[in-house]
């Protein structure tokens, strides 16, 4: 399963596309919203440029996290899948290996947020809150990695594509990974607490508050993982029924 998961980080990091445009667009979405018309400025700017930092953040790991999904659907379409059927690994280790590859590739849209929010907008944390705000945001987009997966397994490649995006774009408006939740009328704000890309996105704002993520967010995070991890495993056992 390891030598399977290697496999898959090798083959999407070759991908030129995948590592420009998914590190390269949350970098210049978070310079922009921090930055163009005097955003920023003011009364709570610094708070403004760290939300939005964990935020856009969250958002580049959220998009490579689901964007595994359109890898699946096209090597379901190139015949590669079928190829791993006749392998002795088990439905729950191949969608395992495919996880643990989607979980790697979402490093270089997280770093390089981060980087940006230190380097460009001067954000200042402590080290030991740097290194919280990776390995929670990297440990915690394990659950939209199993989403864009069962995608990719159910859905064919362009499908898969118009799927994701709109998963992407839903989770990240509602989640408040653009703007902030107490802009949202009562209902979506109490709504918005329940999603996961609100609750993943907390993670790091916690850490930036100097506090450890709370129970709610913990256990909303781990129902969606077993939500989306059940819906990827089933969505893998039905590609094999009909492929």
């Amino acid at each position: 399963m390891l030598r399977y998961a290697l496999l898959e980080v090798r083959r999407t990091l070759r991908d030129p596309g995948f590592v420009i445009f998914g590190t390269a667009m949350p970098v210049l979405m978070y310079l922009l919203f921090t930055n163009v018309g005097g955003a920023g400025d003011g009364d709570g700017g610094a708070d403004w440029e760290i939300t939005s930092m964990v935020g856009m953040a969250a958002y580049g790991a959220l998009s490579s996290a689901v964007g595994t999904g359109t890898g699946i659907a096209e090597d379901k379409s190139l015949g590669w899948l079928r190829q791993l059927r006749i392998t002795p690994i088990p439905p729950r280790q191949v969608v395992l290996g495919r996880a643990l590859a989607g979980s790697v590739t979402v490093l270089p849209a997280l770093l390089a947020v981060l980087a940006a929010g230190g380097l460009i907008n001067g954000v200042r944390l402590a080290a030991g809150q740097w290194a919280a705000l990776v390995v929670l945001l990297w440990a915690g987009a394990l659950p939209f990695t199993l989403l864009g997966i069962g995608n990719g397994y159910r859905f064919t490649a362009q499908t898969t594509g118009v799927v994701n995006v709109g998963c992407l774009m839903g989770m990240a408006v509602v989640g408040g990974l653009w703007f902030p939740v107490e802009l949202f009328p009562g209902w979506l704000r109490s709504l918005a607490g329940y999603t996961p890309a609100n609750r993943f996105a907390d993670l790091g704002w916690s850490v930036t508050r100097g506090s450890a993520p709370g129970a709610l967010t913990v256990a909303v995070l781990l129902g969606w993982l077993f939500v989306f991890g059940s819906y990827a495993v089933v969505s893998y056992r039905r590609s094999a029924r009909t492929a």
